[in-house]
């Protein structure tokens, strides 16, 4: 054994290296060998860390290529990598010699192409339609004359001179700018949070909140829309609650941001046509609508005239009206002088009467009449008189009395031979006197069985007899040998 150690072993004038200089080595070679790079392929596996590092592979149909995007370089990337999705990533090929592995630390992603562009596209578009943000019922309404108009767009484009020349033609309103850039990393980001700012703003304050937003931005390759189609700016413009027209690229592009909207202009100066009417059209409009109405009320009010002159060309003269009217009262005021002095002759006559019968003779008459009526009356109210009356009226009561004992304890006897006949009609009705006679109900619970199909149904039965109530369990009997018959006997003579 010792000499196979101490003998030196074959190439033995060979460097020896160790193990963190052959790493470093490795890695200055590759550093070295390859430099900035470009690399086109497959995104798949995508593992964000807790710590905000990015890491996936891009991979082609033999070969797997480890990425690596550090944190701060995250938030630089214009596209971020999905699994699928073909890509051209840009960085450095290094190594890590403590898993002895290399890979690449990207700092730049691009589509490869336009068509892996429109599949990233289609995906995130069924994945948004899936949620519902598509839908139409919850798109909002514009409004027909918005007071503030809120655009989101470049400050230094030709769009929103467009878009402020057009709405100064149409119907002058007041506009809030938030500048955003509308192509590169930073469009999607900066839309989003306008979008949500806007929003933010007090109704009524120093600084109002619109009461619609325009996203406006001129045309470009599908790379310059691109920031358009972020998933962010979609559900930002999903959770706006100011109503949405989005105004982006030239009429035959379309971004993600058109179908969650609540309303696709094809043109930045069709959003503005679309966000108020046209004042003087309105103008007139309004002076089309007066003329119709001081014509109609015109119209009216002539033919009510006609009709009312119609109307009294068919009514009598008013003289003719008074005529009987006053021949009537002249015939009255005729009349009027003699009847009163007959009243006055009657009244006199009646008077007269009065005052014979106010003299002393007839008053004393009167009065001699009244102390006789008086004195019968005393003689009827004295206490025998009240006493025999009441011991009549006592009688009577008495024989009311005896007269109604006798009528109720008639009536009650009737009744109770009525509820005893009716008794003995139920008895003999009901299914007792039947259980008396050797019958029995059969019931399975509160249902009454009378059927052998019921009963075999049935997992308890129970059977009342007339002189009580017998459970059965429900099982069907044991089946016993049937017996055999008996022969007939011969009989005997002396039975």
């Amino acid at each position: 054994m010792s000499d196979l150690i101490d003998d030196p072993a074959p190439g033995g004038n060979a460097p020896e290296f160790t193990v963190s200089e052959i790493s470093g080595a490795v890695k200055k070679t590759i550093e070295g060998a390859f430099g900035r790079i470009r690399v086109r392929g497959e995104v798949g596996r995508v593992f964000k860390a807790r710590s905000g590092h990015l890491y996936y592979d891009v991979k082609d149909d033999n070969n797997v290529l480890a990425c690596t995007t550090w944190k701060g370089q995250v938030a630089r990337l214009s596209v971020v990598p999905e699994e699928g999705m073909e890509v051209i990533v840009t960085g450095k090929l290094t190594a890590f010699g403590a898993q002895s592995k290399y890979n690449m630390n990207v700092d730049e992603v691009t589509v490869a192409g336009e068509g892996a562009l429109m599949a990233m596209l289609e995906k995130r578009k069924k994945a948004l339609a899936a949620e519902g943000l598509f839908a139409p019922e919850r798109k909002k309404p514009l409004p027909y004359l918005p007071e503030i108009i809120g655009v989101i767009t470049s400050p230094s484009g030709a769009v929103i001179r467009d878009i402020l020349h057009r709405l100064a033609d149409r119907f002058p309103r007041k506009v809030l700018i938030w500048p955003v850039a509308v192509q590169g990393q930073a469009c999607a980001p900066e839309v989003a949070r306008a979008i949500e700012g806007f929003n933010r703003l007090t109704p009524g304050g120093a600084l109002p909140r619109p009461d619609l937003l325009i996203v406006a931005r001129g045309g470009g390759s599908i790379e310059d829309l691109w920031g358009f189609n972020e998933e962010v700016v979609a559900r930002a413009v999903a959770a706006s609650d100011i109503p949405l027209i989005s105004a982006v690229g030239h009429e035959t592009d379309t971004t993600l941001i058109d179908f969650v909207s609540d309303k696709r202009a094809p043109t930045p100066t069709a959003a503005a046509e679309l966000a108020v009417p046209v004042r003087a059209e309105l103008l007139a409009w309004v002076g089309d609508q007066g003329a119709r109405l001081t014509h109609a009320a015109t119209g009216g009010l002539g033919r009510r005239g006609e009709k009312l002159r119609d109307l009294a060309r068919a009514l009598p003269r008013p003289e003719s009206l008074l005529e009987n009217a006053q021949v009537r009262l002249d015939r009255a005021g005729g009349r009027l002088a003699p009847a009163l002095r007959g009243v006055t002759s009657v009244k006199r006559v009646a008077l007269e009467k009065q005052a014979g019968a106010l003299r002393p003779g007839a008053l004393r008459l009167r009065i001699n009449d009244a102390a006789a009526r008086l004195a019968e009356r005393a003689t009827r109210l004295s206490p025998d008189t009240l006493t025999r009356q009441i011991d009549r009226q006592r009688e009577a009561l008495a024989q009311v009395s005896a007269r109604l004992s006798r009528a109720g304890t008639t009536q009650v006897a009737t009744l109770r031979d009525r509820l005893d006949a009716t008794d003995r009609m139920r008895q003999s009705l009901g299914y007792h006197a039947t259980l008396e006679r050797g019958f029995a109900v059969v019931r399975a619970g509160e249902e009454v069985v009378t059927t052998k199909t019921a009963a075999q149904k049935a997992g308890a039965l129970e059977i009342e007899f007339k002189d009580g109530k017998l459970p059965l369990d429900g099982r069907p009997a044991p089946r016993s040998a049937p017996k055999k018959p008996k022969p007939p006997s011969q009989g005997s003579l002396f039975d």
